[in-house]
């Protein structure tokens, strides 16, 4: 089963990735985006760094390219394998960010990330969902990429585009309220797991 974890910046998902695959034991594997590939945590470090300029597509491309190394060295296998893949973000984050927030469209990107995943779209996406607000709260002054460092606005614009694309997978993509405490996020996300391991 490949479950990927989706929101805008400070909503939880990284915490709340590494809690789930430790409740799920050894048969999980925990993944991250960009990075989870020697390449792909040296296109990370590019992308996530606030003194560089990169054009939107440029972007855009940098994601997709460190998502096929992905996909093809860690995804494809542990899922051949048997194993539950947990990815802390994927396709939706480009969607949202590159393809909504950066101005590149939706359609672009969706197309690109298509090239990329080779057919590996998520079984289930849980979308920690906060509002924009509350996630600037959350925000530590010491922890500026260059998604952060872009505020407020761009926030907003990726949430609007999260929910959008909620709406129109309802079934893959299940909202979790994010503004609970972690302990009842956690729990909500481990009941809808579990919920669909015994679908499977």
């Amino acid at each position: 089963m490949f479950i990927t974890l989706e929101g805008i910046d400070r909503a939880g998902k990284s915490t709340q990735a590494a809690r789930l695959v430790a409740s799920l034991g050894e048969r999980a594997l925990l993944l991250r985006e960009p990075g989870g590939s020697e390449a792909g945590e040296r296109v990370r470090r590019l992308l996530i760094d606030p003194a560089l300029q990169l054009a939107p597509l440029s972007e855009l491309l940098l994601f997709c390219a460190a998502r096929a190394e992905l996909v093809a060295s860690q995804i494809k296998p542990a899922l051949a394998a048997g194993r539950i893949v947990v990815c802390d973000r994927f396709v939706d984050s480009t969607i949202a960010y590159q393809g909504v927030g950066r101005g590149v469209g939706a359609e672009l990107a969706r197309r690109a990330c298509e090239i990329a995943i080779d057919g590996c779209m998520p079984d289930l996406t849980l979308l920690l969902w906060v509002e924009p607000e509350l996630a600037a709260e959350r925000r530590r002054a010491d922890l500026g990429d260059r998604f952060e460092a872009a505020g407020e606005p761009l926030q907003v614009v990726v949430a609007a585009a999260y929910s959008e694309l909620a709406a129109a997978e309802p079934r893959r993509i299940v909202r979790i309220d994010a503004a609970r405490s972690p302990d009842q996020v956690q729990a909500r996300l481990r009941a809808v797991v579990e919920q669909r391991l015994l679908e499977v």
